[in-house]
């Protein structure tokens, strides 16, 4: 047992279909004793591998939350092998707020892991994930999107992990979500995320970036929903017909990365940010992708966003309006399939 003070409502060793809440204690002005109910179903049926299914790590995250909400529904023990064990929406009130930040704690949850007992609902639900449901799983699978602030062609993703055999995994995993694009990436805004503990306790780990935005079209919930299946096919977790790109007669997928800091273009100062380049777009160096307009000074030119490198556009600037310093333009680079194994 571990210290967390976290109670769950469903046994994770019973077999069957559950589903109840994760229980996080907090308080605030109208409450001194208050839980903060994190919805979670769990199927276990026979022998076969545990995964571990997560969504709303950000609240303005839709589509995975959205995903997995139809799969608990829908599932019933017989059609699993194993166990699985699905939180559709890890953060409830930024969830509803349509935010990145817990309204609780003002948390990025993905910044929080490896977590404490004792501390914010962030901190709590990061231990509770690191100590008790890493540990018993096998793959876990954490589903995003680039939330309001960042569009991004909707891709799998994955970081590239020092050990060979779990990275083969990975790659395989992610190769499952038949998405256009494969994207290797590195963390530039903070440690603390969810896959890297995952990663760090040789998890098999597979996540997404599925587009951004609040509004989601049917053809990107579709590819989030099958794409999923998908994957959920390849674990041996979920009974079904596994299809490769090829059965559904597309291309290979083309894997990218991103892993120097100058992939990421950051805004050098604040105003309305014009795209100038469609998402999936290969660009030359020096193509200036996309341009910041002066809210203050209508008569100045507008400042130039430039691909350092050639590649392909992958994620752009979310809300019109810009920061200095967001992130505003994604350039990812191809990568030789055999250099992954």
């Amino acid at each position: 047992m571990t210290d967390t003070q976290i109670h769950s409502t469903v046994d994770f060793e019973a077999p069957g279909k559950q589903i109840g809440h994760l229980a996080v204690p907090y308080s605030y002005d109208l409450a001194g004793w208050a839980n903060l109910q994190i919805p979670i179903c769990v199927i276990a049926n026979g022998e076969g591998p545990t995964v571990l299914l997560l969504a709303g790590n950000h609240g303005d995250e839709y589509p995975g939350q959205i995903a997995i909400l139809k799969l608990l529904r829908e599932l019933e023990p017989s059609d699993v092998r194993g166990r699985l064990i699905m939180i559709p929406i890890l953060n409830p009130p930024a969830s509803r707020a349509g935010t990145r930040l817990s309204p609780l704690d003002g948390q990025n949850f993905n910044r929080s892991f490896p977590g404490r007992a004792e501390g914010s609902v962030s901190d709590q639900l990061a231990y509770y994930l690191t100590t008790t449901l890493f540990p018993m799983s096998e793959y876990v699978i954490d589903l995003h999107t680039g939330g309001r602030s960042t569009d991004f062609y909707p891709c799998a993703h994955m970081h590239l992990v020092e050990d060979r055999e779990q990275r083969r995994r990975m790659v395989a995993g992610t190769l499952a979500y038949n998405t256009d694009f494969a994207f290797l990436y590195t963390d530039i805004a903070g440690t603390g995320l969810l896959p890297v503990e995952a990663e760090r306790q040789g998890k098999i780990v597979i996540t997404t970036e599925m587009g951004g935005a609040e509004s989601i079209t049917a053809s990107l919930n579709r590819l989030s929903q099958d794409g999923l299946r998908n994957v959920l096919v390849h674990t041996g977790v979920l009974e079904g017909d596994f299809k490769t790109r090829a059965d559904l007669g597309l291309p290979p997928t083309r894997w990218v990365q991103s892993l120097d800091r100058e992939d990421y273009r950051f805004a050098p100062e604040s105003g309305i940010y014009e795209s100038l380049v469609d998402l999936g777009q290969d660009v030359p160096a020096g193509e200036t992708v996309g341009q910041i307009h002066s809210l203050e000074r209508p008569d100045r030119a507008p400042v130039p966003i430039v691909a350092p490198t050639a590649g392909v556009l992958l994620g752009d600037r979310g809300p019109s309006v810009c920061s200095q310093g967001d992130c505003v333009a994604v350039i990812a680079h191809d990568v030789d399939p055999s250099a992954l194994e």
